[in-house]
Parts: C-alpha cells; structure tokens; sequence
C-alpha cells in the first residue's frame, strides 16, 4: 500500500472507531471547542453532528463557518506518544435543510442510536462539514495531510 492510500485508510478507520471529536470553531474575540458527537460520510468527505440552534457553537458557525474537528484515539497513558492518532477534518460548515438533512440523520443515528430523541429534537439542526482537508498525526509526530478536491461535486 503507498503512503497516500495507507493515509487514507488510516482517516477512514479513526472517524469510524471514534466516537466523539472536539468541534473548534471562532467566534469575534477566540476559539471555541466543543464535544460533538459525529458520523462521516461513506465517502469520507463529509462529517455530520447535530446541536441546539441554541448553542455558541452554532452561532460561531452561522457567524463562521470555517471549522476544524478533531478525532483521536488516545486514552490517556504514556503509550499514546507511540500508538495514538490524531486527525483533524478542516471544513466549511452548514446547516442542512435540504435532501441531504436525510443522509446526514441516518448516518448520525447509525453510529449513535441512543441519541434518536435528541437528533428528532425541534430545537435541533444537523450541520454538514465539507472536509477540505485532513491532517493525520500518528506516533507523536508523524504528520501527512490529505486534501479534498469538491470540484466535481454536484451539490454546493
């Protein structure tokens, strides 16, 4: 396997092992980070989380929509300065209403079952990050990046 496709296996398997990821997002005085719980497109090109519209984390996004999510497996002990990864998806965000609100749900309750009340909730919005790029650190410090072209995609 060459190092581009061992990368993108190596994505492909932390967004589907974990469960949780820390939303950043800016608003007009610093950063703000939130735990989000996600899901990612079969595809891996986007990433999906919902929230009350009543949170900072959306009002920074409506305000701004760049947005870095970062998913990492580390557990808290020594071995995670050899074994751990670490990837952070760097995107634009939005809210869905459209057809693909759908998709982004079932995704979502697929990989978070137990959080059906909440993703059905009125107060609740799904929001879609359009991965522009992802950044992988394995073993410390290891980094490799692999960017998304959206070029050819049919939806804006």
């Amino acid at each position: 396997m060459n190092r581009d496709a061992s990368v993108k296996q190596a994505i492909h398997e932390l967004l589907r092992q974990q469960q949780l990821g820390v939303l950043s997002t800016m608003d007009d005085e610093a950063p703000y980070a939130s735990l989000v719980a996600f899901a990612v497109s079969d595809d891996d090109r986007c990433l999906y989380f919902a929230t009350p519209r009543a949170t900072r984390k959306f009002a920074n996004i409506t305000a701004n929509a760049g947005v870095a999510l970062l998913v990492n497996n580390s557990v808290n002990l020594p071995e995670d300065f050899h074994r751990a990864k670490a990837v952070t998806a760097v995107g634009i965000a939005r809210a869905l209403t459209d057809g693909r609100l759908d998709a982004a749900r079932s995704h979502y309750l697929d990989k978070h079952p137990y959080l059906e009340s909440f993703a059905h909730s009125p107060s609740c919005v799904f929001l879609e990050i359009r991965v522009q790029r992802y950044i992988l650190v394995e073993r410390f410090q290891n980094v490799s990046e692999y960017r998304i072209d959206h070029a050819m995609d049919s939806t804006p």
